[in-house]
């Protein structure tokens, strides 16, 4: 019996909808090796604060991730022992690399902060230069960074030389530049390649861009250009065809993608498949996504604890339902609900009358015609 492909192992969905269309698919999914780690294929999830914890990083591995770093932890030690970050630190019977992203504006901080994940766990470390929010960047973090590219590398070096002796891999995500008149990437990343990086994933916008307009893949094209080590694409990889169109305009070694796995883990699954074999799959039946999301909530409240775990678990369960027939119904329900049981609860009933609908999930596309159909079927009545 020929052996199953990286994708089919993550899960039975071996229904499928839709064939190739005659062009070639040549990207195996192929593990990985960075330094002495090795990465399950080259489909990964991108770090999002508030998003990537535990729980989640768990399901998107479960469901074809080959791999998955943590939320942004902070360089600052006096930080260290907050709730917040102790949460975000929390690597607990997760299966893969142990990937920490740390962010912060002093190389020596930096530094210790590597130590001081390595010293609980960490098997890879992330620079973050790449995050484009106000309150990260107004510290001159994140995708501040690239605006003073001494403290970049010295920061790069920093890091490396705390990290090589251990024998952990860095890596660093970073984006195309500050603005249009500064896309210096390709310049960093000739200079973090020479100050041991091992892995760099570009995103396709520049910190003025925030996440308004459309990611460019010309600057990550470049970059692979440029260096020897691996790069991965990451921007706006929404779908299967998508992460096939980005891999062929960058020649990147891997892909990374972010907001589109927002209530919608499966996509790993879904892109692995379709890089390898060319063949779409049929999306996941409603009773998969019942058992997914009412598991991920369980896990979601053991992280967070009653008050928290049910406020921050909105927003997922919002992303899961968004489009869908009582979509909206069930997200103004949950926003008043206040502990955890009615809350789950809530979800199963909701399911499982959606299973009475539909066997299948509606594809992405697919989605805004149900909600206008149902509006219609709404008017009607």
């Amino acid at each position: 019996m020929p052996g199953r492909t990286v994708a089919q192992k993550a899960g039975n969905y071996n229904q499928r909808l839709r064939k190739p269309v005659g062009l070639p698919f040549d990207f195996p999914m192929t593990s990985l090796r960075i330094g002495p780690v090795v990465l399950a294929n080259r489909v990964f999830v991108a770090p999002m604060a508030g998003v990537t914890d535990r729980p989640f990083r768990r399901l998107c591995r479960q469901l074809g991730a080959g791999h998955a770093v943590s939320e942004m932890v902070t360089s600052r030690r006096d930080l260290w022992d907050s709730l917040k970050t102790s949460r975000r630190a929390d690597h607990a019977g997760e299966p893969g690399t142990i990937a920490v992203q740390i962010a912060g504006t002093d190389a020596a901080m930096m530094a210790e902060a590597a130590r001081y994940n390595i010293d609980r766990g960490a098997q890879l470390i992330d620079i973050n230069m790449g995050c484009p929010a106000k309150k990260v960047c107004s510290k001159w973090a994140g995708s501040a960074l690239m605006q003073n590219e001494p403290l970049a590398l010295e920061i790069a070096e920093a890091v490396v030389a705390v990290c090589a002796p251990r024998n952990v891999p860095v890596t660093l995500k970073m984006r195309t530049g500050w603005c249009d008149a500064r896309r210096n990437a390709v310049l960093l990343a000739r200079q973090f390649e020479a100050a041991g990086i091992r892995m760099l994933t570009v995103h396709g916008r520049t910190r003025e861009q925030g996440y308004r307009g459309e990611a460019e893949y010309d600057t990550i094209a470049a970059v692979k250009r440029a260096v020897t080590i691996p790069v991965v694409a990451n921007g706006d990889i929404t779908d299967a065809r998508k992460a096939r169109a980005v891999l062929r305009a960058t020649g990147a070694d891997a892909l990374m993608i972010g907001r589109a796995a927002q209530g919608r883990p499966w996509i790993f699954r879904e892109v692995a498949h379709f890089l390898e074999t060319g063949e779409e799959l049929a999306p996941p039946l409603v009773a998969e996504v019942r058992r997914l999301l009412l598991a991920h909530l369980q896990e979601h409240y053991s992280l967070y604890g009653e008050s928290t775990g049910v406020r921050s678990a909105r927003k997922h369960i919002a992303w899961y339902v968004h489009g869908l027939p009582g979509g909206d119904e069930l997200r103004r329900r949950i926003n008043q609900v206040t502990d955890s049981g009615t809350q789950w609860s809530a979800v199963r009933d909701y399911f499982e009358r959606l299973e009475q609908r539909m066997q299948r999930l509606p594809r992405p596309d697919e989605v805004s015609q149900v909600s206008v159909h149902e509006s219609q079927e709404g008017a009607r009545a």
